[in-house]
């Protein structure tokens, strides 16, 4: 069996290596000569087209075809030479391409280059205090007056909204309709008049998540997406593409190196930590779950040049496999470390500045957010291979 990519692949992994050398020890702080923001990073990889390769350029992607290889070569290779991918987030990885699919013309011009260039930060507003697993229960309301939505309501656990320009959230607008058919996708500015934020300190100890008020909110008409009362087929849009972002598996790959390396480097009484049997047997099972991992990550790629596949499943089973191997593989970190591996917030012998630590907790908190994995494992099941309904909880008479 010949698995080579052949001459056009081998020259492109060339092209990335190239790339990848002139940019070595590059940095987003102030610590060397090869200092960058985040956005110019970003502008270049685009123009490179090693991101946003298949969006086109009349809405600030490099405008090329969908490619599966190239996209593994340089998720390979950007992870050996340690070189940082680009930006994501629920912009960019879960509007822009809900956008692409549902949005207007005018939505399109608007909001996908500056999202795209790191322009345009977005929080989601999905959940509420009675609505989480439920989500459909929500009840922030939205009236249509004289050309304008005005919304009333709260959102809660919503990400990074004390920094987003912009919010794509979930409004009820048809209060009759059933509760599926009622809700409309809407985008509101942040700075609107109405909406107060109130940080909410998570087990990382940072403010990861906030509750949003909103009072009057009032935007105009046209930021809905989609029809009026369709905005639970939209929800689902970027429901998909947030499961397949949360445990990206490139990350995954690179988490593992740095894993690796540090293995490699760090010692007990003069034995590397990679070379201590268990710890080294350990590693090695995690290895393969990240290799098989990769494997469904190409299949999912797959789709986009098979529109025929239905990989809604495989989007779940990423999000659940993908969020509980990155925290078995922060705990295997903390492990090997041993009291080292106990330490947290500023010390001077914090290895990889703590984010082994961080990241334990972090992906803790994404096995319960982004839909919980015990309800994915139910919708897999049921969905998937066709077991029984969860049986309901009957009330008491």
């Amino acid at each position: 069996m010949n698995l080579e990519y052949g001459p056009e692949y081998e020259d492109f992994r060339a092209e990335v290596i190239d790339f990848c050398k002139e940019y070595e020890g590059i940095s987003f702080e102030n610590t060397s000569s090869k200092n960058i923001s985040r956005s110019e990073w970003q502008k270049i990889l685009i123009e490179k087209g090693f991101i946003a390769r298949a969006i086109p350029k009349e809405y600030g992607g490099f405008g090329g075809e969908t490619d599966i290889i190239k996209s593994r070569i340089i998720a390979t290779e950007f992870s050996k030479a340690k070189i940082p991918g680009g930006m994501g987030g629920q912009g960019i990885d879960m509007l822009v391409p809900t956008l692409l699919e549902w949005g207007t013309e005018d939505q399109k011009q608007q909001y996908i280059q500056p999202t795209l260039h790191g322009e345009m930060i977005w929080c989601q507003g999905y959940s509420e205090p009675n609505a989480g697993s439920d989500l459909a229960s929500l009840q922030t309301k939205g009236e249509l007056k004289d050309g304008n939505w005005v919304i009333n309501g709260q959102k809660i656990w919503t990400s990074t909204a004390q920094y987003s320009q912009m919010m794509f959230c979930l409004v009820r607008t048809e209060p009759q309709a059933p509760k599926h058919s009622g809700i409309s996708f809407i985008l509101i500015p942040m700075d609107t008049p109405g909406i107060e934020i109130r940080p909410l300190v998570d087990m990382t100890l940072n403010a990861g998540f906030n509750e949003v008020f909103f009072t009057d909110v009032t935007v105009p008409e046209g930021n809905i997406v989609g029809k009026r009362g369709d905005g639970w087929s939209v929800a689902n849009s970027v429901l998909g593409h947030e499961r397949g972002s949360l445990a990206d598996p490139n990350a995954t790959m690179n988490r593992l190196n740095t894993l690796i390396n540090m293995m490699k480097e760090e010692t007990i009484d003069g034995r590397r930590l990679i070379d201590i049997p268990s710890y080294r047997d350990r590693l090695m099972q995690v290895q393969g779950k990240v290799m098989a991992n990769q494997a469904h990550s190409l299949r999912l790629l797959s789709s986009k040049i098979n529109p025929g596949q239905n990989v809604k499943l495989g989007g779940m089973i990423q999000k659940l496999v993908g969020t509980e191997l990155r925290h078995e593989m922060e705990a295997l970190a903390i492990d090997v470390l041993g009291e080292i591996g106990t330490l947290y917030e500023e010390t001077p012998r914090l290895k990889e500045n703590g984010s082994f630590q961080f990241h334990y907790m972090y992906f803790l908190g994404l096995i319960i957010g982004g839909g919980t994995n015990q309800i994915q494992k139910n919708i897999i099941s049921e969905r998937g291979l066709g077991m029984p309904k969860e049986p309901k909880v009957q009330e008491a008479s």
